[in-house]
This record gives structure tokens, C-alpha cells and sequence, in this order.
């Protein structure tokens, strides 16, 4: 016998303002967010100081950048452990739903850095950013430091060309990657 369980209010309203903020982007209404969660706006208000704050924890909550990472037990080269998420955001951009990295859009969409969804943001596309530089030191690169800020660059405009349906990753992103890795000697 399975028991399933009722999401609670606030796991609603955080899975409606994941899907509606990055269908419709964050100017999405408080209505519209209460609508499609099902509760109440006296419900998000007890739950949440402001919908600034359910932007921020629905983008904390989200799961699909740590998606991209591998295991912490995986032990492959450096390398190979940053082609994966090369690979892996390959697989999320062949969605049809897939329209960018929801990280970017919300720091292009609020221009203001200190909006707390801003902020959220920021520090998930800064993990990502770590990552990169961690194995690019690991791996022996000659400048860490850069090839992480080319391998965000390549990501985050491989993710909005895709998000917006102007390119694909297919054939392009990892040969761009590959390309970028052996410049900088990365083992």
C-alpha cells in the first residue's frame, strides 16, 4: 500500500514560482503565483517575507545546476569531470521546455545585484564558476583563473543561444570546450 502525500503550501508555492518565473520570467504576478500554487496570498505572505523571497528560495531550491555536477566521488581527470557538465547541460538544453539558465535570466531580468533572487543566483552561477577554477587548478591549466571565465562564458551563451532557440549544443559546445581545455593544457 503506497501513501502519497500532499505537497505542503510552501512546497507549492516554491515549485509554481520555479515553473512560472521561468516559463514567464520574474515579473510574474503574486496572483498568478497563488493561482497555479493553490493557495492563497495571506498563505504566501505567512510563508514568505515577500514574492522576492519566494523567488530566491525557489531558485535555491531548484535542482537542476547541481544536476550538472558530478558525484563527489567520481574519480575522473579534472577533464572529464568538466566535460560532464558540459554533457550534462547538452542533455537539459534537448528539452523542449528548455529555454536558458534560469540563473542568468534572473540576474538579466532584475539588473539590481542586491534583489535577494539576484543574490541566489549569483552565488549558484559563483558554485558553478568555483567548480570550474578547482578543476582547472587540479588539472594543471596554465591560467585557472581564465579558463573558468571562458568555460562560464561558453556555458552561459551556449545556454541563453539554446534558451532562445538560435542554436543548439549539439556538434558545437563540448568541440568548444575540448578546444578551450587543450589551449590551456588541462589534463
Amino acid at each position: 500500500m503506497t501513501t502519497e502525500t500532499t505537497p505542503s503550501s510552501r512546497e507549492r508555492l516554491l515549485e509554481a514560482a520555479a515553473a512560472l518565473t521561468y516559463r514567464e520570467g520574474v515579473n510574474v504576478g503574486v496572483e498568478a503565483l497563488c493561482k497555479a500554487a493553490g493557495v492563497s496570498k495571506r498563505s504566501l505572505y505567512q510563508l514568505f517575507e515577500s514574492k522576492d523571497e519566494l523567488l530566491a528560495a525557489s531558485l535555491e531550491e531548484d535542482t537542476s545546476a547541481s544536476a550538472l555536477f558530478p558525484e563527489a566521488d567520481d574519480t575522473r581527470s579534472p577533464r572529464a569531470r568538466i566535460l560532464h557538465v558540459f554533457e550534462q547541460a547538452e542533455a537539459q538544453a534537448s528539452d523542449p521546455d528548455f529555454r536558458g539558465c534560469r540563473y542568468l535570466a534572473v540576474q538579466i531580468e532584475l539588473k539590481d545585484p542586491n534583489h535577494p533572487a539576484s543574490r541566489a543566483a549569483h552565488r549558484i552561477k559563483g558554485n558553478l564558476a568555483a567548480f570550474f577554477r578547482t578543476e582547472a587548478e587540479r588539472g594543471g591549466a596554465n591560467d585557472p583563473d581564465l579558463l573558468a571565465r571562458q568555460l562560464i562564458l561558453v556555458f552561459d551563451g551556449a545556454a541563453a543561444r539554446a534558451g532562445i532557440e538560435a542554436d543548439t549544443h549539439s556538434g558545437l559546445v563540448i568541440p568548444t570546450v575540448t578546444t578551450l581545455l587543450d589551449a590551456a593544457n588541462l589534463r
